[in-house]
C-alpha cells in the first residue's frame, strides 16, 4: 500500500469515526487502534487529525465491546506521548470514568486501570491532574474481587499521584490509605503499596490516617520478618520509622506488637539499609528504656558508659537474645544464615550501633 493510499485510508477512518453509524465507528476505532501501534510519530499525527474527543465519547457506551475497543485504542494512542494524554484529560476522559465499577467486566476494568496509569505519568509535567476525578474509581477497584495485575496497575496510578504532595490530601481524603494497608500484606503488590504509603505518611494527614488504622502496626511488623522481600523489609521499616520518631505512644504500640524481637532479627539478617532502619529505631526504643527508669538509674547520660553494671547485665541478657533469635532463624531458614556466615560480626556491629547512633533525625 503506497502512502497516498494509505493516507486516504486513515482519512476515511478519521471521517467514519467521526460521522459514521456505531458499526462504521468501531471499524474505524479497530483500524486506529492498529495504526497507533506503529510508532509515536503516527500516534501524534492521529491525535492532530482529532480522533482522541470522539474515542473518550465512545468509553461511555452501554456495549460492552464497544466501550473496551474505545479505552484499547486510547491505551495505543498514550504510549509514550504526553501531549496526546494531555488530549484525552481535556476531552474529559476522567470525568467519563464509569460510576459504578460492578457493571465492568474483569477485562474492561484491567483495561481501564491499564489506561489511568499511563495518564497518571501526567503528573511528572506541568499538566494539571486532578486526582479527585480518578480516586472514586481506583479505590473502587482496590475494594474489588478484580485481579491483582488490575489492583496492581491502580496502585502504581496511586503511587504516581503520591509522588506529588499536593495530592496528598485528597488521597488521604478519598480512603486511599486503608485501602493499601489492607493490600500490603498481598506480597504480589506490597512493595508498591509499601511506597505510596511511604510517599503520605510523611504528611501530618496521612501519618495520622496510618496511625488511626487496626492494621497498624501489625501488619507493618509481619512484613518485616517476610526474608526473601528485602525491599518490602526496608519500606516497612521506613513507615514505621516515620511512626515511632517523636511517639511514645507508638513506640509503645509497636512494643506490645512485639516488634523488638523483630526487629533484631532484621538487624542481622536484613540489607543494609534495611539494618540501619531497624538500628535507629532499636536506639529509640532503648533511650526510651532508659528515660523512663529515671532517677532509679542513678545520673542520666546521652550514652551508656561502657564497662559499668548495668550496661553489663544489659549486654549479657542483648546477647543471649541475640543467640536466641540466631538460633530461630537457623532452624527456620538454613540457606539464608550460610550466605550470611558473619552473623557473629552483624551481631557485634549491632551492639556497638545501637550504643552509639543519635536518634535526632530520620536519615534513611
Amino acid at each position: 500500500m503506497g502512502e497516498e493510499e494509505e493516507s486516504l485510508g486513515l482519512q476515511r477512518s478519521v471521517k467514519r469515526l467521526h460521522f459514521g453509524s456505531w458499526e462504521e465507528k468501531e471499524v474505524a476505532a479497530m483500524e486506529i487502534r492498529r495504526l497507533a501501534q506503529e510508532d509515536v510519530k503516527t500516534r501524534k499525527s492521529l491525535a492532530e487529525l482529532g480522533v482522541v474527543p470522539p474515542l473518550v465519547a465512545m468509553v461511555v457506551s452501554p456495549v460492552v465491546g464497544r466501550r473496551r475497543l474505545a479505552v484499547q485504542t486510547l491505551i495505543e494512542l498514550a504510549n509514550g506521548t504526553y501531549t496526546n494524554k494531555a488530549l484525552m484529560v481535556e476531552a474529559g476522559l476522567l470525568s467519563n470514568l464509569p460510576q459504578n465499577t460492578d457493571t465492568i467486566d474483569e477485562s474492561t476494568m484491567h483495561e481501564f486501570a491499564r489506561l489511568l496509569l499511563s495518564i497518571s505519568f501526567l503528573t511528572n509535567t506541568q499538566f494539571p491532574l486532578n486526582s479527585t476525578e480518578i480516586l472514586p474509581f481506583l479505590v473502587a477497584i482496590l475494594e474489588s474481587g478484580s485481579s491483582i495485575e488490575t489492583k496492581e496497575s491502580c496502585i502504581c496510578t496511586l503511587y504516581n499521584l503520591s509522588a506529588v504532595l499536593d495530592n496528598s490530601g485528597p488521597l488521604v481524603n478519598g480512603g486511599v490509605v486503608q485501602s493499601l494497608l489492607r493490600l500490603v500484606s498481598v506480597k504480589e503488590v506490597s512493595e508498591k503499596a509499601l511506597a505510596t504509603l511511604g510517599n503520605l505518611v510523611v504528611t501530618m494527614m496521612g501519618k495520622k490516617a496510618v496511625e488511626n488504622s487496626t492494621l497498624v502496626p501489625e501488619s507493618l511488623i509481619e512484613i518485616m520478618t517476610w526474608e526473601d522481600k528485602p525491599k518490602c523489609q526496608e519500606l516497612s521499616a521506613y513507615i514505621l520509622m516515620i511512626l515511632a520518631h517523636q511517639s511514645s505512644v507508638q513506640r509503645q504500640k509497636m512494643a506490645k506488637a512485639g516488634i523488638v524481637p523483630v526487629m533484631l532479627e532484621v538487624a542481622l539478617l536484613g540489607s543494609p539499609l534495611a539494618q540501619k532502619r531497624v538500628l535507629k529505631l532499636l536506639q529509640w526504643f532503648k533511650d526510651e528504656r532508659q528515660t523512663r527508669m529515671g532517677p532509679h538509674s542513678g545520673p542520666q547520660a546521652g550514652r551508656y558508659v561502657m564497662g559499668s553494671p548495668m550496661n553489663q547485665r544489659e549486654t549479657l541478657e542483648g546477647k543471649k537474645l541475640m543467640k536466641t533469635m540466631v538460633k530461630q532463624s537457623l532452624n527456620k531458614n538454613m540457606e539464608m544464615i550460610t550466605r550470611r556466615a558473619n552473623a557473629a560480626t552483624a551481631a557485634s556491629t549491632l551492639k556497638t550501633l545501637v550504643i552509639s547512633t543519635s536518634s535526632k533525625s530520620l536519615p534513611y
